[in-house]
């Protein structure tokens, strides 16, 4: 693939990695949100982000011939997609309590809700 889309091979592997880390932080805000709107418990949310962070691994083992399960480099992976899957969880869980129970409930932020007065 060689100087079809860049000049080097080095601009193609930069490209597939940035590729792969947006299609991954996109997956864990999907999975969080999906659980939430599945209304599930917040360790649905762990467990979903452990196999993603196992898949992404395997893409960075397969695609980048790095290491499948580091035990540096998985806890990284895991952290980072955690906090976009937890994001994607809290932004649908409040928009759900508003939304459903608005004589209930008002948006704080984007990631809570209070009491109405």
């Amino acid at each position: 693939m060689q100087g079809l889309f860049f000049e080097t091979d080095e601009g193609v592997h930069m490209a597939l990695r940035v590729v792969v880390f947006l299609i991954g932080l996109w997956t864990a805000w999907r999975s969080g949100k999906a659980a939430a709107e599945g209304w599930a418990e917040y360790p649905t949310v762990i467990a979903y982000t452990v196999l993603l962070a196992v898949g992404m691994s395997f893409l960075h083992y397969a695609l980048f011939q790095g290491p499948f399960l580091s035990l540096f480099y998985y806890p990284i992976d895991f952290i980072t997609l955690l906090i976009f899957s937890t994001a994607g969880f809290r932004v649908r869980r409040t928009r759900q309590m508003v939304q459903n129970y608005y004589w209930l409930y008002e948006q704080a932020s984007p990631f809570s809700w209070k009491n109405k007065h």
